[in-house]
């Protein structure tokens, strides 16, 4: 039989259920209704309280909290639960929570998941096999996910949204509609809005270095107009003597492998006199 690890300042109800091969870092919190399978580990200040219990293999990284009560305005009627699957990875500061009266009193976590960190599952969500899901996604209450799916960092899935089996969500994406099963979600990426030319102006820019900036911008981010490789060119012919074209310049060709963040395509640019820039509008 293998041992059982407990550090001791660890408190564990005597209650829980400790299985074969357990074993428990310093200063974590397992309350009485818990269940953890053979070979879990649970590292240092790991929170566990709940019907919460914890497949085989699965490992859980310091200041998790997993089982607690549902984010609802409902109180629970009936003691609900939180069931996690084998082999799962749970990173730093997860939080799943139990399920509610209205959602079947139960949160469901499959096998083979790669939870990573601040990661949140809300009540009655339900995750399936393999599911990998990035840095800080958050999902809302009632939402499914299939099988496979691959969950972005920053991505908020609003309740009840249904994640189809290997679809990708990308980073940052909001959804609030089902994903079909193999779709790809994309989400709307950071595009150059301008410059900072009130920044410019208080580290006490010259006015024409200012200027000459502005124009090389205006042709830099004109997409309709010839290749990038072209409008580079011809910045350099004619604002090449500017001393913020020149940083411009070195900035973009000490890696021209690298994509340039530019404005989308869609963007009109007009010259904002009053406030000394150049900005780009909606079209």
């Amino acid at each position: 039989m293998m041992s059982i690890k407990i550090h001791p300042t660890a408190i564990v109800a005597k209650e829980a259920k400790i299985s074969d091969g357990v074993s428990i870092g310093a200063y974590s919190v397992i309350g009485p209704d818990v269940v953890l399978k053979e070979n879990v580990k649970i590292h240092s200040h790991v929170v566990i309280e709940g019907e919460t219990t914890v497949g085989a293999k699965t490992e859980v990284f310091p200041f998790a909290v997993l089982g607690l009560a549902p984010q609802s305005a409902h109180v629970n009627k009936e003691p609900a639960c939180l069931e996690i699957g084998e082999s799962c990875i749970i990173r730093e500061h997860v939080t799943m929570n139990v399920g509610t009266d209205n959602g079947g009193q139960k949160t469901t976590v499959g096998h083979h998941c790669y939870i990573m960190i601040g990661v949140h599952i809300g009540h009655d969500c339900h995750i399936g096999n393999y599911v990998t899901m990035a840095n800080n996604a958050t999902l809302g209450g009632h939402v499914t996910v299939g099988d496979y799916a691959n969950i972005g960092g920053l991505a908020a899935i609003h309740q009840r949204v249904r994640i189809g089996a290997y679809a990708m969500i990308s980073g940052t994406a909001g959804v609030s509609e089902d994903v079909i099963p193999f779709g790809t979600v994309i989400a709307m990426r950071g595009k150059l809005g301008g410059l900072n030319i009130i920044g410019m102006k208080r580290r006490g820019f010259e006015r024409q270095d200012i200027h000459a900036l502005r124009n090389a911008y205006k042709l830099l981010a004109r997409n309709q107009i010839g290749t990038l490789g072209e409008r580079l060119k011809q910045i350099h012919l004619t604002y090449g003597d500017s001393k913020t074209v020149q940083e411009l310049l070195a900035f973009i060709e000490q890696d021209p492998e690298r994509p340039l963040c530019l404005p989308a395509e869609s963007w009109e640019f007009e010259l904002e006199e009053s406030q000394g820039g150049v900005r780009a509008a909606n079209a």
